[in-house]
């Protein structure tokens, strides 16, 4: 029997094409199908880290929303509650990977550019009338943890409904990241995303996107912008992350030492390992660390998902001292502890 999802993740999962071999898509004559989207990316890597996790979502009635479905409940995520729109398509986007070549058009080794086509898609018809879906209520009134994204809010008038009702219901802890993107809220009232981060418990956005939707990376400031959250979680890319409490303490963890591969997705990743550590009670500087780790595992995979370390090499990493966790270093053979052979 399959345990109650601890955590559910609601937003849009994508179909994605990325041109195979790498580089400009004017040159590419083949392209690998894969899959993306934030929310579904974290309840992925939830689910690899052990936690019971669904995805709640809409796709269309399409091969592509099949398999992309098919592949996420692949990774051990319950999408009982994904449906079907007969009328809308699933949403699609081409990832640009750069080879390195000597082409104007190239984005260079190891950098990537997504290009959506998701207007009107099916998940962006999403509303309000979803919290009484049959299979989608029970999910999200038996969670400990709901997980949003400033994506959601973006994609349509009833989907920043959808969200705005769902902070207003009472219920489970919920955490939101902020994952801006600009060109989805243009023409949009970005000021709504202070108002839906602040009717969250748990916020996590990075330092250059709370400069550029809140105009500061500043903790304090920020504490005082977002006054009712139990924390703010900020992350400083490849430097540290940091906790704000409600008074203000700032608790705060360097990142590993990693030799990206690619980027996209570690956003995602840390955002899984972090609330696993929520879940688990686990101390606040922990609950980074797990973060860290998770992201890691994201940023030497190529493609939005990574396979986090197993329990006991986690266990080994969360428990080693201060010079012990700086001397890690991450790249595409695994983690590799100080003195380890």
């Amino acid at each position: 029997m399959t345990p109650p999802a601890s955590a559910v993740c609601l937003g849009e999962s994508m179909a994605m094409l990325i041109p195979d071999p790498p580089g400009p898509l004017e040159l590419a004559e083949t392209f690998r199908h894969s899959y993306g989207g934030a929310e579904s990316n974290t309840a992925c890597t939830l689910a690899a880290l052990g936690t019971p996790t669904a995805w709640i979502s809409r796709v269309g009635d399409d091969g592509l929303g099949r398999r992309l479905v098919g592949r996420i409940a692949a990774h051990g995520v319950d999408t009982s509650a994904v449906g079907t729109d007969p009328a809308r398509p699933t949403g699609l986007y081409v990832k640009e990977t750069g080879s390195g070549a000597d082409h104007p058009a190239d984005l260079g080794a190891g950098r990537s550019r997504l290009h959506y086509y998701r207007r009107g898609s099916a998940a962006s018809a999403m509303g309000p009338e979803l919290l009484a879906d049959p299979v989608a209520a029970p999910l999200l009134a038996t969670a400990a943890l709901v997980h949003l994204t400033g994506i959601t809010p973006a994609l349509s008038d009833s989907c920043h409904r959808l969200v705005r009702t769902l902070l207003a219901t009472p219920g489970p802890l919920v955490s939101f990241d902020l994952n801006w993107r600009p060109a989805l809220w243009a023409g949009r009232d970005r000021q709504a995303l202070r108002f839906l981060m602040n009717a969250s418990d748990i916020v996590l956005l990075g330092a250059d996107e709370a400069r550029e939707v809140l105009g500061t990376d500043d903790p304090a400031a920020l504490r005082k912008l977002l006054p009712r959250p139990g924390v703010l979680v900020l992350k400083d890319d490849a430097h540290r992350a940091v906790t704000v409490l409600p008074d203000g303490a700032v608790i705060a963890e360097p990142a590993l030492r990693v030799e990206v591969v690619e980027p996209t997705g570690a956003g995602d990743a840390f955002a899984a390992g972090y609330l696993t550590g929520t879940l688990r009670g686990l101390p606040e500087r922990t609950r980074l660390r797990l973060g860290h780790l998770a992201a890691a595992a994201a940023l030497v995979s190529r493609g939005d998902l990574g396979t986090p370390p197993g329990t006991e090499l986690t266990d080994r990493l969360l428990a080693l001292d201060e010079p012990g966790w700086a001397a890690v270093t991450v790249d595409r053979s695994g983690f590799h502890l100080p003195g380890a052979r």
